[in-house]
């Protein structure tokens, strides 16, 4: 009773206010005050005019890995938020050869003078996939280039070390060769998928038994799954990628070890970016540059890159040394940890997608960081769950975007951009 009187004089007072001062267009930003009704507001906005960030899938073309400007300038108020996807794959190739320097005396199982390796790939159109392939070839000097640039196609199987997507590297006196890569694709379409990477291993372990030396994934989705069906058992390091938090545990199990590519630093851009264009503040506000709450990330957290509008959050290596300190990926990143105040950041609704509810590293640690942050950025977001197969899967449920204030999509491929910037431009 208390709460409907409430509403009563709040809605007695936006009259007497409408009378004296005349009704008034919504703007892009939030009201300074913190009140104001948010569904009129936001339908007073234009959908193509609203906030929107695309993350963890950068609009661009799969074959070539060419930015899709449009989809990045699609209004003033858009951006991409991931990680420096060349510098994580940098890091992963490194870390592999790295334990491989370091065991360079007893990884050789069978003993002859090989060391053999095999890849799970993601996804061959997706850019994070392509480069982290580029950078284990590259660190382990089995790659081989064509037009400038390394070659990431999946070499089936290479046994006699004939491939004409690889070559023969070396460590050592060791010869490096990738006895094996392949998509991670299950009969429905769907890449990334563990369940095919476990069948995979064991397909290769059937062909290849202890030329095995090295295991390495494009991710940790994929690598825990070879790992759990085949590696733990036969003590075979294990490379992955994301640092999801069953990984890093295994890390104790004789797992090699992942890649952060700090989850939580851009969970926190993917929203802030939209809190910050809502507010019509500066887009460096809690990023860059402190907001009032003291929210602030470092130099060493993240860059941007203004040509291409896009938030890139750095990675951090994280092996059998310092695995302790990422045993909880869902936990917020302390620097960016401090609740707005809501009168000056008002409430308002995000619509927001993950291109599959199954994966690992978006379900598991992705989706529950950008839950804790939230509601420290005031923020009401409506989660969507793909099948991780098709656009129209998550596109059938975004027929209502005038309900919202902002907008954060995760593509199922990188070059389908324009299937949700022509919902926003009806």
């Amino acid at each position: 009773m208390k709460k409907k009187l409430v509403v009563l004089m709040l809605a007695a007072a936006m009259v007497v206010s409408t009378v004296a001062c005349g009704s008034s267009g919504g703007s892009s930003g939030g009201s300074s005050d913190g009140g104001g009704d948010n569904k009129s507001e936001s339908a007073d906005v234009a959908n193509k005019d609203k906030p929107l960030v695309w993350f963890n899938r950068q609009p661009s073309n799969s074959s070539t890995g060419e930015l899709d400007k449009t989809a990045l300038n699609f209004n003033k108020d858009t951006y991409y938020v991931g990680f420096d996807a060349n510098q994580g794959a940098e890091l992963q190739g490194q870390m592999v050869k790295d334990y491989i320097e370091a065991n360079i005396d007893k990884i050789d199982r069978n003993g002859d003078g090989t060391i053999g390796y095999v890849l799970a790939i993601g996804d061959i159109g997706h850019n994070d996939s392509i480069a982290r392939t580029r950078g284990v070839r590259k660190a382990l000097g089995t790659a081989v280039e064509k037009d400038g640039n390394v070659v990431s196609d999946p070499v089936g199987t290479n046994k006699d070390g004939s491939a004409k997507a690889v070559k023969d590297g070396k460590i050592g006196n060791l010869v490096v060769r990738e006895l094996a890569s392949q998509e991670m694709k299950n009969s429905a379409g769907a890449t990334w998928d563990a369940a095919t990477a476990g069948n995979a291993i064991g397909t290769w372990s059937s062909s290849f038994g202890e030329e095995i030396d090295i295991v390495v994934s494009n991710n940790d989705g994929m690598g825990m799954s070879m790992f759990n069906a085949w590696s733990s058992d036969n003590k075979v390091p294990t490379f992955g990628y994301d640092a999801n938090s069953d990984a890093v545990a295994a890390i104790a199990e004789g797992y090699g070890g992942t890649i952060s590519q700090h989850a939580d630093v851009q969970a926190y851009l993917t929203l802030r970016v939209l809190r910050n264009a809502l507010d019509g503040v500066d887009v460096d506000t809690g990023i860059g540059t402190a907001d009032e709450a003291g929210n602030v990330l470092t130099e060493n957290e993240y860059v941007y890159k203004e040509d291409e509008r896009s938030y890139y959050a750095l990675n951090v290596a994280v092996t059998s040394e310092n695995y302790k300190d990422f045993t909880d990926s869902t936990v917020v990143w302390e620097p960016v940890s401090k609740q707005l105040d809501e009168k000056t950041s008002p409430k308002k609704k995000v619509w927001l997608n993950i291109y599959n509810a199954s994966d690992n590293f978006l379900s598991s640690t992705y989706q529950p960081l950008l839950q804790n942050y939230d509601d420290l950025l005031n923020l009401e977001v409506e989660y969507i769950g793909g099948d991780g197969q098709t656009e129209s899967n998550i596109t059938n449920r975004f027929g209502n975007p005038g309900e919202y204030d902002a907008f954060a999509i995760n593509m199922v491929k990188t070059d389908n951009a324009a299937s949700y910037t022509s919902i926003l431009n009806q």
